[in-house]
């Protein structure tokens, strides 16, 4: 345990707001599990929501997300206060990349636990009925 966010993870969170890094940080200092942010796992454009909306759909593969990025916006995109409001993770096993629904499930109910700590509101989106984003949090609307 005493994970520490890499630089590459920090780089992904440019433009995340500043309390969901804070919560980052916080939580990896006693993670049960290393994590990191993939690509695309903070601040997006429209334009990029826009491409991962488009996987999925025609070209074969596995839908990623259900917001375009331009009818109905991602909490990843830029808000009125000039920050993302979400970010993905994946955990870190063995220096690899890993997706495991029980880790990153482990992952997310320290990460709550945490949030509550801060005296923060977020949402998982492992907890969502419809669509469950096991990767995703973000700030609750």
């Amino acid at each position: 345990m005493g994970y520490k966010l890499g630089d590459r993870s920090r780089k992904r969170l440019e433009g995340v707001h500043p309390s969901l890094i804070k919560l980052i940080e916080y939580s990896l200092i006693d993670s049960p599990y290393d994590f990191g942010i993939p690509q695309d796992g903070g601040l997006r454009t429209a334009i990029r929501q826009a491409e991962l909306y488009s996987k999925g759909r025609g070209g074969g593969g596995k839908i990623i997300t259900y917001v375009d990025g331009f009818r109905k916006k991602s909490n990843h995109q830029e808000k009125s206060d000039g920050y993302g409001h979400a970010f993905d993770i994946y955990a870190l096993i063995n220096g690899k990349a890993s997706w495991d629904k029980r880790k990153l499930k482990s992952i997310a109910t320290h990460i709550k636990k945490c949030a509550k700590e801060l005296d923060m509101e977020i949402e998982w989106g492992g907890d969502w009925k419809s669509f469950q984003d096991m990767p995703h949090f973000q700030l609750r609307k």
